[in-house]
């Protein structure tokens, strides 16, 4: 989002590093193959780790600007979020497409005489303290590395209806709670407090801004997309082990699995309501 609002003369340079740290302190880009290498500029076959100015320049370089002749004045980076199944946006038999599935999310950008580069992040942990007894510490994320791919073709927009995903977003809202209170985590799993630990997850993730001519609905979206995948963390984690034939699992089981799917299609919908909005400026 903040590297769209850049390319549109929404934000500068320095908001889109920010926002960078904000998911990592530190950040590496490589082209994945030759032809990446020279849509970029990065270099090829020896592999640079350039740091997040770099990642910058990459974008930049295939996107362009505003100021480029013939510039359609529209987002050209868009987002996927493919699950086994479901790899929409993503051009099928190629490593990207592999990567990205493995990852769970990809960036897709794609230049004014239509050549697209794919990009797939990947985090990385710092070590566990072996001295540590197991569940004392949570591994910090150190940094995180972003491969480029040349793509075959842009792929075909995949158009996502913010309406739509509002309002099966709402349903799933009520679903996901009923679910969490079917499963009667309080006195089957130990846990006293369900709903705070979904709190918990949500208040780890709000350290992220969106850039201002983001739009409110989009932004509510985005939020109660948020609650529910948090609610979908909880409960699965938490869920009795060996009560999953009693009634009350069932319930939640069932009410539970078509919800990851909904969740992704708000999130895409959202994000590109954010994109759009940047070029109406």
């Amino acid at each position: 989002m903040w590297a769209n609002a850049w390319l549109a003369g929404q934000a500068a340079p320095d908001d889109v590093l920010d926002a960078l740290t904000s998911w990592a302190p530190a950040h590496s880009v490589t082209a994945y193959d030759s032809v990446a290498a020279g849509r970029t500029g990065l270099p090829w076959p020896d592999v640079d780790d350039a740091g997040a100015v770099s990642l910058l320049q990459t974008v930049r370089s295939i996107a362009g600007g505003r100021a480029d002749i013939g510039w359609p004045s529209a987002p050209s980076i868009s987002v996927a979020l493919p699950v086994p199944g479901d790899v929409r946006g993503l051009a099928p038999g190629t490593q990207f497409q592999r990567d990205a599935l493995t990852s769970g999310e990809a960036i897709i950008i794609t230049g004014v005489d239509g050549e697209a580069v794919g990009l797939v992040p990947d985090f990385e942990y710092d070590d566990f303290d072996d001295e540590l007894p197991d569940g004392d510490r949570v591994p910090e994320v150190c940094a995180l590395s972003w491969t480029v791919y040349s793509l075959p073709a842009s792929p075909a927009p995949d158009h996502a209806d913010l309406g739509e995903a509002e309002y099966e977003l709402r349903s799933a809202v009520r679903s996901a709670a009923e679910a969490l209170g079917a499963l009667q985590l309080g006195s089957t799993g130990g846990v006293d407090d369900p709903r705070g630990l979904v709190e918990q997850v949500l208040e780890s993730n709000q350290h992220h801004r969106a850039p201002d001519h983001a739009p409110t609905r989009a932004l509510r979206v985005l939020e109660n997309a948020a609650r529910v995948d948090a609610i979908i963390t909880v409960s699965s984690g938490l869920m009795p082990i060996g009560t999953q034939s009693s009634s009350e699992a069932q319930i939640a089981s069932e009410a539970l699995r078509p919800l990851a799917g909904v969740v992704r299609s708000a999130r895409i919908a959202a994000v590109s309501a954010i994109l759009e909005s940047a070029w109406q400026h």
